[in-house]
């Protein structure tokens, strides 16, 4: 932990020049503290609440606070690609601050490399709080990030347009690394690798779509012979939510889309131009993933991060950029983003404290002051007002560390 007067984790910093961009763009700020926001917000317990209170208001909150089991999308399967693509889009702020500050682009280069690695453990490091030896899995969000990070820095020294070449390799690589590979036999032991048969008859896919079956596709079988190679409890077999190691790589191509959008804001035109630009984007994006879904040409499937998923859903990340720097940037309307802005400067922070520290703070306020502390409305809303003083401890956390200019680094 570190005071310092400058910018936190991946935030964006002014780049001197003709070009250079405002010391702080309050949208990115926002937007990241939205994810965090989305992300802590589980504690509310939404889904047990519509459980008890079964009106169509809960049920709709309690929906888009779940992630779908395989296709589609809800708002809070919107979450980890914000995240990733919010690093790309502060990546060309960053890169502008440090070589205005005379670094070395081989200085950079390590600093980038440190950070992915620290990035990748760290995110193994909280997927292995709750078990008895360290657990190496690379699904986490940051383990995601981190092994795309080095090559996404490398991107920003490049022009847009080897940015976008990036993308169509990436994209078009990872898919056909799916769409080539052998479909498995029609005695395959579904239910050995966490698919069970009424699964399998309601959610796989049929025909050419396939191939991106849960736990019987070449991300699984790649996680078969690589996470064994690893000190385990008990041998890999499958991930009970279908999730993989080799989902960095589509990943990195939401943060290559992030990049591209960092690229436009750091332009010397107006601000309602740049508007434009993320909001065609983001229209064009959610069209090419739309339409790969619906013709099974490559399904929008979260869990393994399928390209029709990363063009799907980084037509939504253009979208949500776009509305926040239109109201805040472009607009001028920047008050009513103050709580979320407090949580955006510290977004590492936040995330690492949505992993855990929930449960520190419940089992205090149960200790000191009763078990039904938090039944004041009835047992049905105990956990929304458990949730609730649990993120307003976490919200003046952040607050008195923006107060004293306190950000965690990486």
């Amino acid at each position: 932990m570190t005071k310092v007067p400058t910018q936190p984790l991946l935030e964006p910093s002014a780049a001197g020049g003709a070009d250079a961009a405002p010391a702080r763009i309050g949208s990115i700020d926002a937007y990241r503290g939205l994810v965090m926001f989305l992300m802590a917000a589980e504690v509310l317990e939404l889904r047990s609440i519509a459980k008890n209170v079964p009106t169509d208001f809960w049920k709709f909150l309690a929906w888009h606070q779940t992630h779908v089991e395989w296709a589609g999308c809800t708002l809070h399967d919107l979450i980890q690609p914000s995240f990733s693509f919010l690093v790309g889009v502060a990546l060309p702020f960053s890169i502008a601050s440090r070589l205005s500050r005379g670094q070395s682009r081989w200085w950079m280069s390590l600093h980038a490399l440190w950070r992915a690695i620290l990035l990748v453990l760290l995110g193994v490091f909280l997927r292995s709080m709750s078990r008895n030896q360290t657990n190496w899995t690379f699904e986490d969000t940051l383990s995601q990030i981190g092994l795309g990070y080095f090559p996404l820095f490398l991107l920003g020294f490049t022009r847009q347009r080897w940015q976008w070449v990036a993308l169509a390799v990436v994209l078009v690589g990872y898919w056909g690394y799916f769409a080539f590979a052998s479909l498995p036999p029609e005695d395959f032991p579904y239910a050995e690798v966490g698919v069970s048969p009424d699964w399998h008859e309601k959610r796989n896919f049929a025909g050419f779509a396939a191939h991106w079956n849960k736990n019987s596709n070449p991300a699984w079988s790649f996680d078969q012979w690589f996470l064994n190679l690893f000190p385990r409890e008990k041998p890999f077999t499958h991930n009970g939510g279908g999730y993989s190691t080799l989902s960095f790589i589509p990943t990195l191509g939401t943060m290559i889309l992030g990049l591209i959008a960092g690229g436009w804001l750091r332009q010397p035109v107006s601000s309602w131009t740049k508007f434009g630009w993320l909001m065609i984007a983001g229209g064009l994006s959610l069209a090419a993933g739309w339409i790969l879904h619906e013709t099974g040409l490559a399904p929008a499937v979260k869990r393994i991060w399928t390209p029709g998923w990363t063009l799907y859903s980084g037509g939504w990340c253009f979208f949500l950029l776009a509305a926040f720097y239109g109201v805040i940037d472009c607009g001028k309307l920047v008050s009513w983003s103050f709580p979320l802005r407090v949580i955006g400067a510290n977004s590492i922070l936040a995330y690492i404290m949505a992993h855990g520290w929930d449960t520190f703070i419940l089992r205090s306020f149960k200790i000191h002051f009763g078990n039904d502390v938090f039944q004041i409305f009835g047992e049905a809303y105990e956990p929304l007002v458990a949730g609730t003083t649990i993120l307003a401890i976490f919200w003046l956390i952040l607050f008195w560390l923006y107060r004293q200019r306190i950000f965690i680094r990486i």
